[in-house]
């Protein structure tokens, strides 16, 4: 068992992959969450799909350096077919930290939610060797997302 990326407390198993393999997320913030761990995962596929059509991409890559580390669900709302969520991730890319910020709409349609668009706000992260790691592991940030064998870890689930 691995613990899903989304941080939500559950296997990945019993979490995202079951929207990763094409379940209908059941509300916006589940399918955050399942859109959190493909961008952890690089699961371009999935970012594509779960994107509405009106504001797809016709090509996602995405920067193979940035590590996804945390996601943190700020407030979600859901009103009937449409839903916001307010949301802060942490990544972890060759210039450092970075927290990206945004407040998401969501539109459900034949069953399905999807990613409309969002307002971002990106900023960067300092942290001191002895602060908690952001990924939520209670270790230490210089004996975690620091060392090699974090980073390896991550790009193992």
């Amino acid at each position: 068992m691995s613990a899903c990326p989304c941080q939500s407390g559950l296997d990945y198993r019993q979490c995202c992959q079951p929207l990763h393999e094409g379940k209908p997320a059941p509300s916006p913030q589940a399918l955050m969450r399942s859109r959190f761990c493909a961008f952890a995962l690089n699961n371009t596929a999935y970012l594509t799909s779960s994107w509405h059509h009106s504001q797809r991409p016709a090509t996602l890559t995405l920067d193979s350096d940035e590590q996804w580390l945390a996601l943190e669900i700020l407030h979600c709302d859901t009103d009937g077919d449409t839903g916001t969520v307010h949301f802060r991730a942490t990544s972890k890319h060759r210039q450092g930290l970075s927290v990206l910020e945004e407040n998401s709409r969501f539109v459900k349609e034949n069953g399905h939610w999807f990613y409309l668009d969002g307002t971002p706000k990106s900023s960067v992260l300092k942290l001191g060797r002895n602060d908690p790691c952001p990924c939520g592991s209670s270790r230490k940030f210089k004996k975690c997302c620091r060392s090699e064998e974090h980073t390896s870890e991550l790009q193992s689930q």
